[in-house]
């Protein structure tokens, strides 16, 4: 399918890929104002989220990096840089190894490296919060007019304690061509040690960032984009 996107901007183009239940027009705003007078900035709607719509869940990660391959091919975008936050990075890393002739270098942050040994205490925890969260009909309300699809499948797909795609997240060696950044808040223990065992690939760097957590580029736009733009300009 071909995604909903916002561009900004005119040059090389970097593509954000946003967090779960968020849309291209809600995420990474920071990030595209600045870079939009340096790159052409595009934030696609991912599958199932904002205007994307979709009623077919299943394969979830698959068939949304082939939903960006359509949509790159669709406007012509042969070469691009990546940059994806939690579900948005793992989409990210999957469009890479899958399509690696697509990708000038690849930004991620909020995933992990491999499975925590508490991860059944952390799922059962996680399904709890959503359970009460759709509870709440002022977030009901919030996502049923940022969502043209059936938001609540998006939140069905983690209740499976075997969502993730470990298998994916566990190294880049897949992806060797691959310039790679990799970002975590160090208040996410979990992901600043994803930082040490990915550190030890040559093609990755990894940087750091205090007072942020799990969502590394809102908790700190301005140094995460810092960040981002050396990254680029290095490359």
């Amino acid at each position: 399918m071909i995604l909903h996107t916002n561009t900004k901007g005119e040059g090389e183009i970097i593509i954000f890929l946003h967090s779960g239940l968020q849309t291209g027009d809600e995420d990474f705003t920071d990030q595209a104002e600045y870079l939009k007078d340096m790159y052409k900035v595009v934030r696609p709607d991912l599958r199932g989220h904002g205007k994307s719509y979709c009623s077919d869940f299943t394969n979830y990660f698959e068939e949304c990096a082939k939903d960006l391959k359509e949509t790159l091919d669709h406007f012509g975008y042969t070469s691009v840089h990546i940059a994806g936050a939690s579900i948005g990075a793992l989409i990210g890393i999957l469009f890479s190894k899958t399509y690696p002739d697509y990708v000038k270098s690849l930004t991620v942050s909020g995933i992990l490296a491999e499975k925590p040994h508490n991860w059944q205490e952390l799922h059962h925890q996680e399904v709890a919060a959503q359970r009460e969260m759709l509870r709440d009909e002022k977030m009901i309300q919030y996502f049923n007019q940022l969502h043209d699809s059936n938001w609540r499948e998006l939140i069905y797909l983690a209740r499976d304690v075997d969502w993730y795609p470990f298998i994916h997240t566990e190294n880049f060696k897949a992806v060797k061509s691959v310039p790679v950044l990799y970002i975590a808040g160090e208040g996410n223990v979990a992901e600043v040690e994803g930082a040490a065992k990915y550190s030890q690939e040559e093609h990755v760097h990894v940087s750091i960032l205090p007072f942020a957590g799990h969502l590394v580029h809102q908790d700190q736009s301005e140094l995460y984009t810092t960040v981002v733009e050396k990254f680029l300009s290095r490359l």
